[in-house]
């Protein structure tokens, strides 16, 4: 991946790839899941503690191979019974189906492989088979012959196992291959070798693809895409255009959702019914209530009620949250702010640390001035209050139920219900400025030619 963050963490929609993994094994409700650790360790522990607190984790400190890795793994678990699955970090695109044919498959038998069938199968171990088509051993790419180099079927890197078999036969693993490592694969060569059957099966290419640099990052992610994307849509929710829109797996939708093109909406947003977002949004970390309109918005941590509307070019920051059929317009940006019922912020307005009551109105280009250079200070604004065009409101400050603002205001003290704030100086008017101080310019000829200068004689 050429950085400094371990591979499993790269993320793609909304998971690092090693938690898309462990979300399809959890749903087999596992007694116990152990991640293996080795380069960047502390930083996986660290995800894992915030995402997958219960899973136990065991350190490979040194690479000796994957079934180095398994030894380490089995140490670490003590003893145990039943099946064992064993699964590749950085997979994203298992799915619990897959992993469940595989513990199917081990019914009756030793151990069990999941394969697929590639066209292009560089890099991938080959899955030999015998004359009555059952599993005999598997083949990496490099240990390969010519003749084994052209078999299409490759192993997934998802192994179910009987545990017991499984620790009888690690023990046995060699060191001879072109890496000197102990490979996993082996163990299943070690027990067709004992007289014990292993099953393969197989499933969709596109569900085992790895991923070893962005290029593969990118494709997984579009692949999965597509997935989450037909599960919203067969689950009740309109995408005029599904390949412009992007859900993280841990977006929750509500059925009667309708989503228009070019949207994103990810981590731990929630879009209840009826709500339609987009076109061009981005939201993050957001909840759109019933009903709710969104279009070409921004939203980062914002809560956005049941009718509202927003937008277009529209920000609302973290600490935002717009009440039933409020309205946050045109290039309005809002932080940390709350709009009440039906009120409206509709066009040109900065609104940061603000609390507005119901049914107020907030005139164009009003400016919550919130910030002094050190700290930030709170705006109360009550009830159906009317805030003129241009105010500049200068917190800490409370304008009471009622009262209005004169367009163009700056107010710097706190405005009783029912009052009217006038805050700007009276208009002086310098007759004839234009005249003496640009003459012969366009304004001057066309102030000559108006009849209201002549009038003013």
């Amino acid at each position: 991946m050429k950085s400094t963050k371990p591979k499993v963490l790269h993320e793609v929609l909304g998971l690092t790839l090693l938690e898309h993994v462990l979300q399809a094994a959890s749903a087999l409700n596992p007694d116990q899941t152990l991640v293996i650790i080795g380069h960047g360790g502390d930083q996986v522990q660290e995800r894992l503690a915030k995402s997958y607190p219960a899973v136990v984790t065991a350190v490979q400190n040194e690479q000796h191979g994957t079934g180095h890795a398994a030894k380490i793994a089995l140490d670490a678990l003590g003893e145990l019974s039943g099946p064992v699955l064993v699964l590749a970090g950085d997979t994203p695109l298992l799915m619990t189906s897959d992993l469940q044919l595989t513990l199917d498959a081990l019914v009756g038998k030793s151990a069990a492989v999941l394969t697929s069938h590639l066209a292009d199968a560089t890099g991938y171990g080959r899955i030999v088979r015998n004359s009555d088509e059952s599993f005999e051993k598997i083949v990496e790419h490099r240990d390969a012959s010519e003749t084994e180099l052209l078999i299409t079927e490759v192993n997934s890197g998802v192994y179910a196992f009987d545990a017991k078999l499984l620790r009888e036969s690690l023990s046995k693993l060699t060191t001879d291959n072109s890496q000197g490592e102990q490979y996993l694969t082996d163990v299943l060569s070690i027990l067709r070798r004992e007289g014990h059957e292993v099953a393969a099966i197989a499933t969709l290419e596109e569900n085992i693809l790895g991923v070893n640099d962005r290029s593969q990052l990118a494709q997984a992610g579009t692949i999965l895409r597509n997935h989450i994307n037909n599960e919203w849509m067969l689950a009740g929710v309109t995408m005029v255009d599904p390949n412009s829109v992007w859900i993280d797996r841990t977006v929750v939708l509500e059925s009667d959702v309708t989503i228009l093109p070019n949207v994103s909406i990810t981590g731990s947003s929630i879009i209840r019914g009826g709500a339609t977002i987009g076109p061009d949004c981005s939201l993050h970390d957001t909840v759109a209530d019933h009903c709710a309109t969104v279009i070409r918005t921004t939203s980062n941590g914002a809560v956005i009620g049941e009718g509202a509307n927003v937008g277009p070019y529209t920000y609302l920051r973290p600490g935002t949250v717009l009440g039933a059929g409020a309205k946050a317009g045109g290039f309005v940006e809002m932080k940390n702010a709350n709009l009440g019922a039906n009120a409206k912020v509709p066009h040109l307005s900065y609104v940061g640390d603000a609390t507005i009551g119901e049914g107020t109105n907030i005139g164009a280009a009003t400016v919550f001035v919130n910030y002094d250079g050190q700290e930030k200070h709170h705006t109360q604004v009550g009830s159906h209050v009317r805030i003129g065009s241009d105010t500049m409101l200068v917190a800490p400050l409370v304008i009471g139920d009622g009262a209005y603002t004169a367009a163009g205001s700056v107010i710097t003290e706190d405005v009783p219900a029912g009052s009217m704030a006038v805050g700007r100086a009276r208009q002086r008017n310098v007759v004839d400025w234009v005249l003496r101080r640009r003459p012969g310019s366009d304004s001057a000829k066309a102030a000559l030619a108006d009849s209201t200068h002549k009038n003013s004689k």
